[in-house]
């Protein structure tokens, strides 16, 4: 059973982190890997808006870090603690981390991938177009 409170904790204590001077949008992000590992990330800006590193980059970047795998139960929240979704872009990455059985806390509880990202481009299509 997955501690959907300890790991909403763990994505706010990380948005503390955040460095989001120009915005002042602070988001964290929490997810447990396959193996049990916990894994986070924070927001990162830039004065060049468009090269702002988002807290699921960093998330998915210590996953591939730290030895690999998938990632099984994710989290985001804004500076205040309050559960958001992941922007189409993150949603991406996160399916290519986590496919369609990744279970996301959102606004309205916890949804599958699948549900989260309907009909997902992912690997399986680039390995049909290359036929």
């Amino acid at each position: 059973m997955v501690d959907w409170d300890a790991l909403q904790q763990a994505a706010v204590d990380i948005a503390a982190r955040a460095y989001a001077p120009y915005s002042g949008y602070r988001v964290g992000a929490a997810a447990l890997a396959d193996d049990g590992r916990l894994l986070v990330g924070c927001n990162v800006e830039n004065a060049a808006y468009g090269v702002t590193l988002c807290a699921e980059c960093g998330l998915v970047s210590q996953l591939h870090a730290s030895g690999g795998g998938r990632l099984t139960h994710f989290v985001c929240v804004n500076g205040t603690g309050d559960v958001i979704m992941p922007c189409g872009r993150c949603r991406q990455l996160l399916w290519e981390a986590g496919g369609a059985a990744l279970e996301v806390l959102t606004p309205e509880g916890v949804l599958t991938m699948d549900q989260v990202l309907p009909q997902a481009f992912g690997p399986e299509d680039l390995e049909r177009s290359a036929r």
